[in-house]
């Protein structure tokens, strides 16, 4: 297959569940090869196959005389190639330690992000197993209880490896789920500091009165905060949505065979990860209209007991994680609200990151579907 040298935009997936014009352009075969002209192995013509559907990047599957790749496009205003290579660590020592990561290729000068043209790239290779997922929304629930429990497993793994990385930080960048915010023990406060020196966010916040706003969030995040004092810095991967996994096959029995895209990996901990893991599959977010068919409480009892299968003090913690189900996204909820507000100039977009994500997903927990999503997680303790 021969595609044009400039592709006609593809859609990606939007806020509200349905598909977008891009922010970035879609990747084009000159550039492509321009690139991986820096990769002895694959430099010459290239073939773009499938143009993925993710919103904050340009990504596509290349054909190449060396086989088949998978090549990334970040604006270097969301990811510099700095930024980039700590990723790229963190994936390498999980690699080295038994968990499915595909490898993040070098180029000839040993880099694995690239700086060209102004955009940031990368080239991984081909990710192993079956990609179920791959046209699935961020936000849509997984219904397989067998492949959450296998996927809680994988999480507890990756944890496990996780040990021993000593990176203490990531450089301030967009689009990254910290926990900041979080751990602090004044969330109001926290989000002035924070805002001193983002100034995407602050200029978003003085056009609101966002103090009063943020009142809604308090008595929840100091439900929590005290209560994470004693829990251990760890690197986790922050967006483990089933469309970010590969499979061993297609049946109910199957495995995780690779895991992917660690673009919000950050320094939080375990407990964060398994939470935002409940949060990303357990949650029919683009379908909450459909009252209590938008829970599914199977699939946040399944991703837990897989991950106690590995980590058993987990089973302990029930509590703590229900609690933290409503204030874990706040971090990245900011972030994402500095993308839209300061990147790609989005007011609609941003208003949703603020109003939709950090407020409503608070919010909806105190309604009768979320409150029986957070019983059902404490009542299988």
């Amino acid at each position: 297959m021969i595609l044009p040298a400039t592709p006609p935009e593809h859609p990606v997936h939007g806020l509200a569940g349905t598909e977008v014009a891009p922010d970035w352009p879609a990747l084009t075969r000159g550039e492509v090869e321009a690139v991986l002209a820096g990769y002895p192995a694959l430099a010459g013509r290239a073939t773009l196959l499938w143009h993925s559907p993710r919103p904050f990047s340009a990504a596509a599957r290349v054909a190449t005389r060396a086989g088949e790749v998978f090549v990334k496009r970040h604006p270097v205003s969301v990811r510099t190639p700095r930024a980039l290579a700590e990723e790229h660590a963190f994936m390498a020592h999980l690699r080295a330690r038994g968990i499915p990561v595909p490898l993040v290729l070098a180029n000839a000068q040993g880099a694995t992000a690239i700086q060209h043209r102004g955009w940031t790239y990368e080239v991984h290779a081909l990710a192993a197993g079956v990609d179920l997922y791959r046209d699935s929304f961020s936000w849509s629930p997984l219904e397989d209880a067998g492949r959450a429990r296998a996927a809680g497993r994988m999480l507890a793994w990756l944890h496990r490896a996780a040990a021993g990385f000593d990176a203490t930080t990531r450089t301030p960048t967009v689009l990254v789920s910290r926990d900041d915010v979080l751990r602090a023990p004044d969330v109001v406060a926290a989000v002035a500091a924070e805002a001193a020196h983002r100034p995407a966010l602050a200029d978003y916040l003085q056009r609101r009165d966002w103090r009063r706003e943020l009142q809604a969030l308090v008595p929840w995040h100091r439900a929590v905060q005290p209560r994470l004092a004693g829990l251990p810095r760890l690197w986790t991967h922050n967006d483990w949505h089933v469309s970010n996994l590969c499979w061993t096959g297609r049946g109910p029995g199957a495995g995780v065979a690779a895991v992917l895209d660690f673009g919000l990996a950050a320094p939080t901990f375990a407990l964060y990860d398994l939470a935002t893991a409940i949060e990303r599959n357990a949650v029919a977010w683009l379908a909450l209209d459909g009252g209590m068919d938008a829970v599914w409480p199977q699939t946040a009892n399944a991703l837990i007991d897989g991950y106690a299968e590995v980590l058993p003090r987990v089973r302990d913690q029930r509590a703590l994680i229900a609690d933290l189900l409503r204030v874990v996204h706040i971090d990245f909820a900011l972030s994402e609200l500095e993308y839209f507000h300061g990147i790609t100039h989005s007011a609609a977009n941003a208003d949703a990151a603020w109003h939709t994500f950090l407020l409503g997903h608070a919010a909806w927990f105190a309604t009768p579907p979320g409150t029986a999503l957070l019983a059902a997680i404490r009542g299988a303790a």
